[in-house]
């Protein structure tokens, strides 16, 4: 099994599955009942990559709880689980899935492979007032962090403004793990979360959910 990583808080629970099985497998891990549904609705996708993120979402959830649970989708597209009994948040990057939980209050996940492109966009979400600091010597590392904190913070918002210089980060030095605060300009409530992160070698990981 591919269960990457796993982690668990104060109501909140996140996991990461590395995408390394076939299709097949994937849906022999999966309950009789849900293994025939995803089969249906494998073939809506095209893409070979869509299939493999779309199924290996539902074999991680179905890991996490041990229980047969159906995502569906808000008209916004936000994902939800019909019975309603977890509040749920859903990322992918190239080879990972991560999905977060969360019994209590509403939650963002987000996944980002290390990659070049942040560089050349960060105009996009990198505010005048926020300091972005390297990990190991790679900015890289830093400017990733960023990116994938404030898609988080857009996940757990609700109806927000989806322009990422409304959020900011206050300075922090990347560690492996750790956490650090962003405070959102995009509602009247002006809210101030505290987001968890996690470096490991070719992904950052972060999420929220106060």
């Amino acid at each position: 099994m591919a269960l990457y990583l796993r982690h668990r808080e104060d109501g909140i629970q996140w996991a990461v599955w590395k995408m390394e099985e076939s299709l097949d497998v994937l849906l022999s891990l999966l309950p009789n009942t849900r293994k025939i549904s995803c089969e249906k609705e494998l073939l809506r996708f095209t893409s070979e990559r869509r299939k493999m993120e779309w199924l290996s979402v539902r074999v991680l959830l179905y890991s996490m709880l041990q229980e047969d649970k159906e995502i569906v989708y808000s008209s916004e597209g936000k994902p939800f689980l019909s019975d309603h009994s977890f509040y749920i948040s859903i990322s992918h990057t190239k080879g990972y899935v991560a999905v977060a939980l969360s019994s209590l209050n509403s939650v963002g996940i987000d996944i980002e492979q290390y990659g070049q492109r942040v560089h050349r966009v960060s105009d996009r979400y990198i505010r005048p007032d926020e300091q972005v600091e390297s990990y190991q010597e790679d900015l890289t590392w830093g400017l990733l962090l960023y990116w994938s904190a404030k898609e988080t913070i857009f996940k757990r918002m609700e109806n927000a403004d989806a322009d990422f210089r409304k959020l900011r980060l206050a300075h922090f030095i990347p560690q492996v793990e750790g956490t650090f605060q962003v405070q959102e300009f995009a509602t009247q409530q002006q809210k101030l979360y505290t987001v968890g992160y996690r470096i490991e070698s070719d992904f950052v990981l972060t999420w929220t959910e106060n």
